[in-house]
């Protein structure tokens, strides 16, 4: 028999679909920053795709705690999914052209998985807190 926090842990998995739009945090010095990004879901791992100059790829080799949110709406309601992880810059060029390939929208801001203006950032949920929709209570989920 599957324990509580097990189908809260699939449940939140199965709301990430495989491009969704996310609140991004970073800090820069004491300072949070957060903007919008696209959060990729392959094969059981999370990526933003951004150009290697931008702010946050320095933030996220600084300091690489980061946090996102996703906002969630369904019939029965609105709900967030929030998550405590670690980034790392992705390195492996198979990895960066596997997800190249998968995400036909970074064809618009890259030709190609070796434009070294692409960086790949891998995202690694340490904890999940997960507000279902309608609800008004959250629940952390430790991985």
């Amino acid at each position: 028999m599957k324990d509580i926090n097990d189908e809260l842990k699939q449940e939140v998995w199965q709301n990430l679909g495989e491009q969704q739009h996310i609140f991004l945090a970073t800090t820069e010095g004491n300072q949070p920053r957060v903007r919008p990004v696209t959060l990729i879901h392959l094969q059981d791992k999370l990526f933003v795709a951004t150009g290697s100059n931008d702010a946050k790829v320095k933030q996220i080799e600084q300091n690489p705690k980061i946090e996102f949110c996703l906002l969630l709406e369904k019939s029965e309601g609105k709900g967030t999914i929030r998550a405590q992880c670690v980034a790392h810059i992705v390195e492996d060029k198979d990895v960066k052209a596997n997800v190249f390939n998968k995400i036909p929208f970074l064809r618009e801001f890259w030709k190609t998985p070796d434009d070294p203006n692409y960086t790949l950032i891998n995202l690694q949920p340490i904890e999940f807190e997960y507000m279902k929709p309608g609800r008004i209570q959250s629940v952390r989920i430790k991985l």
